[in-house]
């Protein structure tokens, strides 16, 4: 999810809700904490807008995603609305935190593409100083899971910039599908840049053999 549906101007709009026919869970009410042997993520909170601005501002993290706020205050206001918009049950956002440790240090978003969220988008912003270390692919598997069994979406996309090596290599480890390339699709600093549509299908996640292990508190 390169492009971010929350933007600084907009915090005050609310996406359409979900469908009823979505699985009924108490998800709208708060996230679930999803727990690995290396990852938690759990629901954001407003005290984590300073470790946000820190992991997800620098160069090498977000010259492939929509421009992420800039102070802390416009994370905060970002914060604020991932709640908004979870408890309309339009999108979801969890912090990324490792074990030992609750400060987060990126973020797993899925929102709804159809209003019976059959299909849906998500996408990932983690820290440079976590990557290589099987925090994406953990948090990715639970992530992905939650989607599926629990959300009871029936397809998940992302897109990722063609250019983006190291995105697109973590969606095919994790069995994603890529479907096409976009073309011009994503403009980012005045350029138009193509972009790779990838699929994760419930019917093909449930039998791999790598889905999920971790557990839902």
């Amino acid at each position: 999810m390169e492009t971010m549906p929350y933007r600084e101007g907009l915090d005050l709009q609310v996406v359409q809700p979900l469908s009823d026919q979505v699985i009924s869970t108490d998800w709208r009410r708060g996230l679930p904490v999803l727990s690995g042997s290396r990852v938690t993520l759990r629901e954001l909170r407003t005290s984590d807008a300073p470790s946000l601005l820190a992991m997800l501002t620098t160069e090498e993290v977000s010259r492939f995603i929509s421009p992420p706020p800039t102070t802390v205050e416009g994370f905060e206001r970002f914060i604020a609305w991932t709640l908004r918009q979870r408890s309309a049950g339009a999108y979801v956002c969890f912090a990324v935190t490792v074990t030992g440790s609750d400060t987060a240090v990126g973020i797993f978003q899925i929102r709804a593409l159809e209003p019976d969220l059959e299909t849906a988008e998500w996408g990932f912003a983690i820290g440079s100083a976590y990557w290589g270390t099987g925090v994406f692919k953990e948090g990715a598997e639970l992530v992905v899971d939650f989607a599926f069994e629990t959300v009871g979406i029936h397809r998940l996309e992302a897109r990722a910039a063609v250019r983006n090596g190291r995105g697109n290599g973590a969606l095919r480890k994790i069995g994603a599908v890529q479907e096409g390339i976009l073309r011009q699709s994503f403009l980012r600093n005045g350029e138009y840049l193509d972009q790779a549509l990838w699929s994760l299908l419930a019917e093909d996640w449930r039998g791999t053999t790598t889905a999920w292990e971790g557990r839902i508190h």
